[in-house]
């Protein structure tokens, strides 16, 4: 049997050492504000911890093992999320109990969804609004404050300090929604990763600093924390994956009744929606969507809502949800005003 040339060795010195971690966003609206379950480190992070093939039969047994022993908290549904496995990603490292120094982190997310917070947690867990990590992505009190003041304006300084002004700009137009593009909700990751090469936020001079990179960052940590909390590792990075993959899917799969109660108003579930869109609909356009969907049924009974007045109780209608799987939403388009 002939020997493959030398150049094709790769010699024990040179091999990579892998550790494996899983990661959980485990999401739920409390009074129409989307909470993802956090643990506290030396910052706040999302449930992680190592896959052991020699106890884990599968990521998803891992997973769940994990954020049961770091929240106390019993996972639902569930799905896998994304493969994170770039070079560098992990600085500075999330804690992975027996993690060498020398090994790359490929981390696998998943999302899982809840009908609301669990009020029984462990003492270092703790549900966060989502958009304090991330407040220019919630609009449904108007454009916010932070987005022009800080964000846009620091974008386009950013653009023109590069040899690729052009393509920096098309970049920020089409992630932001300018030049009427139109915002689109689930492009979450898009604008983080924008700001996070511009150095928009808190992660990214931490980043620099523990990879020994030169630079000051251009204003303080409070200025930079108005563009949202930082978390440890790249979780942001994770959490705005999973908040754009809920964004879209609830287009086309009915996950929402994943996290609605038993019974619930018509309202009550378009605050829901909207919550973890983050923008309003038209109201009387959703319900007569949500009527001729068949994804719910009237309970016959009605409860007193905010004014007084009695509305209607719907639970969810399984067989429709059976039959229409593959259905989701109509999410209208964000109506952006103009300058």
């Amino acid at each position: 049997m002939t020997k493959p040339p030398a150049s094709t060795a790769h010699p024990a010195s040179l091999a990579t050492n892998v550790a494996i971690a899983l990661n959980a966003v485990l999401a739920a609206v409390d009074n129409e504000r989307p909470k993802v379950l956090c643990v506290r480190a030396e910052a706040l992070g999302l449930p992680y911890g190592p896959f052991d093939p020699a106890r884990h039969r599968t990521f998803e047994i891992g997973m769940r093992e994990w954020v049961e022993r770091q929240t106390k908290v019993s996972l639902g549904f569930i799905e896998q999320l994304y493969t994170f496995g770039d070079e560098g990603r992990e600085a500075p490292a999330a804690a992975l109990a027996g993690r060498k120094a020398s090994e790359r982190i490929i981390s696998v997310g998943y999302l899982a969804l809840a009908p609301g917070p669990s009020s029984t947690i462990a003492e270092d867990a703790v549900w966060r609004d989502w958009y304090g990590f991330f407040p220019w992505e919630d609009w449904r009190g108007g454009e916010p404050d932070v987005l022009r003041k800080r964000i846009i304006s620091g974008l386009t300084d950013w653009a023109g300090s590069g040899r690729d002004k052009s393509i920096r700009l098309a970049r920020i137009n089409i992630a932001f929604g300018l030049d009427d593009i139109g915002w689109a909700e689930e492009r979450t990751l898009d604008r983080y990763e924008l700001m996070y090469e511009a150095g928009l936020v808190v992660e990214a001079w931490r980043d620099r600093a523990a990879a020994g990179l030169n630079g000051a960052p251009p204003a303080s940590d409070a200025v930079l924390r108005q563009t949202g909390a930082p978390m440890i590792s790249d979780h942001r990075r994770i959490l705005a994956t999973a908040i754009g993959r809920l964004r879209g899917k609830l287009k086309y799969r009915p996950v929402i009744f994943e996290m609605t109660p038993p019974e619930f108003t018509l309202l009550q579930l378009q605050r829901t929606v909207e919550a973890i869109v983050g923008f309003g609909f038209h109201k009387q356009n959703f319900r007569r969507t949500i009527e001729k969907s068949g994804f719910v049924q009237p309970t016959g009974e009605t409860t007193q809502e905010a004014g007084g007045r009695p509305a209607a109780l719907f639970r969810i209608n399984r067989e429709g949800l059976r039959e229409r799987a593959a259905s989701g939403l109509a999410i209208p388009r964000l109506r952006r005003a103009k300058d």
